[in-house]
């Protein structure tokens, strides 16, 4: 059933209002929501001013940023490879932003300059985008895109292994492990500053497509027939795929499927349309992802489970429903 824009914007912006409200209201100190209000606005360096500020408001601002990111970027690849089982990683840039961020935690950097590991996520993120465009060519076509980054995947997945395998210590090895599994706990200001500039400058590359991602639905041919440049239209979504997606693992952490079921929830909504789906599946991602790391902090678990767990739990599920209709379909 196609809803008409402004309905399902309205929905969804005020969903995620509501979202980003519950989840600055929870975490595990018992704060009234009259006191943690006034905390924020006063900054008055009261124990209720730093949580509200330093803990609640960074937390849940960097859901809805991460969450965003993941979002359209899922659509956009989606729309490009004409493939509903596309998602961000495909392109390589999670998993080079995650090498770059093992590589300061290995190092000890991390331990004197915190924010130097979304620093060197993002720029392993970058490098993975030069390094697939090197890989498939000047002028690439889809298939090579997709083997390039396949390729660029892979080896930065092996790298990170091998630097998990050689920890200098215990400690070095718990704290990759534990940061490859996704998190939004002790995460700033900073680093919402760090992230938000690239996982902008990228949305805006992919919300930019938008017209060209239903042209390329009809086929390369007819889009090219239509004006779209095919070679810059692909560029322009890898390189967004990389700011975005980089960006936001580079402070969470990896964090799955959010970008694989997000657009699929969206999509029949929008008329199927990959263009329109941008947008929504942005907005959809940012209240998936407050909606689980806030169910996180309602479980009542000894420990805090870690984001990238609770979002493969919902995930898993529906992956494997994707693939039992796409098989029913093909019958």
């Amino acid at each position: 059933m196609t809803v008409r824009p402004f309905p399902l914007f309205a929905c969804l912006g005020a969903l995620l209002a509501g979202l980003l409200a519950l989840s600055f209201l929870v975490g595990p100190m018992p704060v009234g929501a009259e006191a943690l209000l006034r905390g924020l606005w006063q900054g008055d360096g009261t124990p209720v001013a730093l949580v509200a500020r330093e803990i609640r408001l960074p937390r849940a601002l960097l859901a809805a940023l991460v969450g965003f990111a993941l979002g359209v970027a899922g659509a956009a690849l989606q729309g490009l490879l004409r493939n509903p089982l596309a998602e961000p990683g495909l392109v390589g840039a999670s998993a080079a932003a995650a090498l770059g961020a093992v590589l300061t935690i290995y190092f000890g950097v991390a331990a004197t300059m915190p924010l130097a590991v979304p620093a060197a996520g993002i720029a392993g993120a970058l490098a993975a985008v030069v390094l697939v465009r090197v890989l498939a060519g000047s002028d690439p076509g889809t298939l090579a895109m997709i083997l390039s980054g396949v390729a660029v995947q892979s080896l930065a997945a092996s790298l990170t292994a091998l630097a998990l395998n050689l920890a200098p210590n215990p400690h070095a090895a718990l704290e990759i492990a534990f940061w490859l599994l996704g998190s939004l706990t002790d995460r700033t200001m900073d680093h919402l500053a760090v992230a938000a500039p690239f996982v902008a400058a990228g949305a805006a590359l992919l919300l930019a497509q938008a017209r060209a991602l239903d042209a390329l639905a009809l086929g390369d041919r007819t889009a090219a027939s239509l004006g779209v440049r095919l070679t810059r239209v692909r560029a322009a979504l890898v390189l967004g795929t990389a700011l975005s997606v980089g960006a936001a693992v580079s402070v969470t952490g990896a964090v799955g499927f959010v970008g694989l079921v997000v657009p699929h929830l969206v999509r029949p909504l929008v008329g199927y349309q990959p263009g329109r789906a941008l947008l929504p599946s942005g907005l959809a991602g940012a209240c998936l992802l407050l909606a689980a790391d806030t169910l996180i902090r309602l479980l009542p678990t000894h420990d805090e489970l870690r984001l990238g767990v609770v979002t493969g739990l919902i995930g898993a599920p529906f992956f494997l429903h994707l693939l039992a209709t796409l098989r029913r379909e093909m019958r």
